[in-house]
């Protein structure tokens, strides 16, 4: 057994993310921005990759063949309709972005919807749910900031 624990390392950096070394792979993997379960299992298969092991435990190699699967699916015949950007609005190509790329094309798809004025961006920058949800109740949590109270100011010294 500390034969076992010399060989795994304590944190792995995996595509701008430390992950600890004790994680199962697939599981760690989803912890990356981009990357669901079905994709992580996706590239555990492709790559030949034992879901269940332990991040700390595997090569260098492995890993940089993990991230270039993450960066480049379709590379190693993981389906099209695997990726998180289909037929992208600017470009066309079939994408798969993660990390902070996800969040900036989000976040523009969205400004985008606003500026267009569409019924999605109508229901974004109004606050409301977009997705055909029910409005009587449930969307209302977590939507207020709360009451802030002054701070008592302390008293002020008065001098003889």
């Amino acid at each position: 057994m500390a034969e076992q624990t010399d060989t795994i390392r304590q944190m792995v950096r995996l595509i701008d993310k430390t992950i600890p070394g004790t994680r199962i792979l697939e599981l760690a993997l989803c912890d990356l921005r981009g990357v669901g379960f079905p994709m992580a299992h996706a590239i555990c298969h492709v790559l030949e990759i034992d879901e269940k092991c332990k991040v700390g435990s595997l090569s260098d190699e492995q890993l940089q063949k993990i991230e270039e699967a993450i960066k480049n699916p379709l590379k190693f015949n993981i389906p099209k309709w695997m990726l998180n950007r289909r037929n992208d609005y600017e470009t066309g190509a079939d994408l798969h972005l993660q990390g902070a790329d996800l969040t900036f094309n989000v976040d523009n798809d969205i400004k985008r919807m606003k500026k267009i004025r569409c019924y999605k961006g109508m229901r974004h920058s109004a606050g409301q749910p977009v997705r055909g949800q029910k409005t009587r109740a449930h969307f209302r949590h977590g939507t207020s900031l709360g009451v802030t109270k002054k701070k008592v100011a302390p008293a002020a010294a008065s001098g003889k």
